[in-house]
Parts: C-alpha cells; structure tokens; sequence
C-alpha cells in the first residue's frame, strides 16, 4: 500500500519549515505504511563539500570514532552530526568516492544511505511518527523533500530496505508500486556498473533514473523514458539537486494528488495530507495524469 509525500519549496519564505511541513504530510500517511519511514531533505551545502548520511545495521557505530579514522586516513577534514541512529559526514567532493570505499572496506557494520552536496536521508524501521520525531525532522530546513510510509510486500523490513533510496549523488526516490521486470533489469544496470545495495524493487527503479540523468537526459527526459522500460505499476516521486518529479504508471492504479501555489508544490498519497499546507485553499489541487512525467526545477 505505503504512502508518499513530496514538498518543493519555490522561494525562500517556507524553506526553514520544510521538515516541519514534511512531517506533518507524512503522519497523516502512517495506516498506509506503518513498517518503517524515511526522509530524504535537500538541505544547506557549503561549496566543495560532499554530505553521505550513514547509518548502522550492526549494535550501533562509534560515529564521531569512525570520522577520526576517516580523516587520519584520507588526510583530509571530515565533520560528523549525529542524528538519532544516522550521522552524516561531510567531506570533501574530490575525496567522497575514497571515503565511500574507505568505509565500505573497513566498516561491515555502517551502510551510507545517501551522498551529495544537499542532500541528506533519514530512515528507520517503526512507526512513521516515530521515526520523524527520533530524527528531529521537524527541525531540518531546506528547499524540498520527499518521504515514504512503507508497508513492505516484496523485501525485508529493514532500515536499509526503507525508502527512500539514494543511487547518485544528490538524486533520490520513493515508490508506491511494484516492478515486473526488476531482476532483468538489476542485471542490466550492474552491466552498466550501477549495482543496487538491496533486494528492494525501488532501488532498482532509482538506479535506473540514476543511469538515464547519466546519460546527460535531463529529468524529465529520464521519467519519460521509465515507461517504456519499467514494467509494473507505479507511482514515483523523485529528488534530485536542484528538481522534484512526479511520474504514475500508464493505468495510475496507485492514489496521487497534487498541490500548486506560487509558493510550492506539494504531492501525497491522498488529499487529507495536504490540508495542514499553508495557502491550501487557494492551491491549484489536481489530480496527476497517468504516463506524464511532472516536474519542477529551481
């Protein structure tokens, strides 16, 4: 079933309450998903640093420790905020592939959930409330964001196998739905040397998205281009950098509404999510098209 949630924030004014609003959305979404959430918000960056969000699928991991080790290793600064169960370093951009291979050969218990100059994701098994409330999301300004409730149906409940799923830098998505064709084409993108950490059919649709924006398609261009090549039934919210996207499946089996001001668009599952949105009343509610790639840019 699960549920979505996505707010793009046009100007300013409502940056320093994205999570607060993002969160309100999601706790409405809490029946359709209540297994485990996840956030993904496009936060502050500072030029030249890259951000990847960790979290730990052991006992727990001595974040601050492990960013000593990082730094003595790859001789550069690395910064860590800790949040709840996640931490997110920040590195250098030249150096983030080295520090993710770093961690990846020394540290079996930590998984990064996310990399790039903005974005950062937080996702965690349990009731969606409770996670947004563990995470402070309420707290995290910044300019868009996109969240899921998950009720799982094809992997494990897992905080790994939580939405959202990050396969680029700075890209991200969330799914309600189910893939056809994920294995032939989990095949095919790790031909392509993308290789998905999950046995999630929603990481293979991000991977997919990831290998397209690759391929120098803009946005657009990609969602499109997902039609012909994803089989099943779907609806996707999408991050990336500086864009939100929205695509539904040909039959758009799966609910979807949207919301339109000068100050933002929003997306959920279901109307009753967007209710609490400042300037609701005045939006432009509509009801996305199926096979119509929609999407916004700053």
């Amino acid at each position: 079933m699960c549920g979505i949630a996505g707010l793009f924030i046009k100007g300013t004014r409502l940056q320093p309450q994205l999570g607060e609003l993002l969160a309100e959305m999601t706790s409405t979404l809490c029946s359709r998903g209540p297994d485990s959430a996840g956030f993904a918000l496009y936060t502050a960056g500072d030029v030249g640093k890259a951000k990847l969000t960790l979290t730990s699928v052991g006992e727990g991991s001595d974040f601050e420790a492990l960013g000593h080790m990082l730094s003595r290793s790859v001789g550069a600064p690395v910064s860590v905020k800790s949040r709840y169960t996640s931490a997110v370093l920040t590195v250098p951009t030249d150096l983030a592939k080295l520090c993710r291979d770093w961690l990846f050969e020394n540290c079996h218990d930590v998984r990064v959930l996310s990399e790039g100059g903005n974005l950062e994701i937080y996702k965690e098994v349990g009731y969606p409330d409770h996670v947004a409330r563990a995470f402070e999301i309420a707290s995290i300004p910044g300019t868009h964001g996109i969240a899921h409730t998950r009720m799982a149906t094809e992997s494990a409940v897992t905080t790994t196998g939580a939405h959202p799923f990050c396969t680029g830098p700075d890209q991200c998505l969330v799914h309600n739905g189910s893939l056809s064709n994920h294995a032939s084409l989990r095949r095919e993108l790790e031909r392509d040397g993308i290789v998905p950490q999950t046995e999630n059919d929603s990481e293979v649709a991000a991977a997919y998205l990831t290998r397209e924006l690759k391929r120098s398609r803009a946005l657009g261009e990609a969602l499109k281009s997902s039609l012909d090549d994803l089989d099943g039934f779907f609806t996707f919210v999408v991050g990336t950098k500086n864009g939100f996207g929205v695509l539904r499946d040909p039959i758009a089996c799966k609910p979807a509404v949207m919301a339109e001001t000068h100050e933002y668009v929003a997306f959920s599952s279901e109307y009753r999510s967007l209710t609490a949105l400042p300037g609701i009343e005045d939006a432009r509610v509509f009801e996305p098209k199926p096979a119509t790639p929609y999407f916004w840019e700053h």
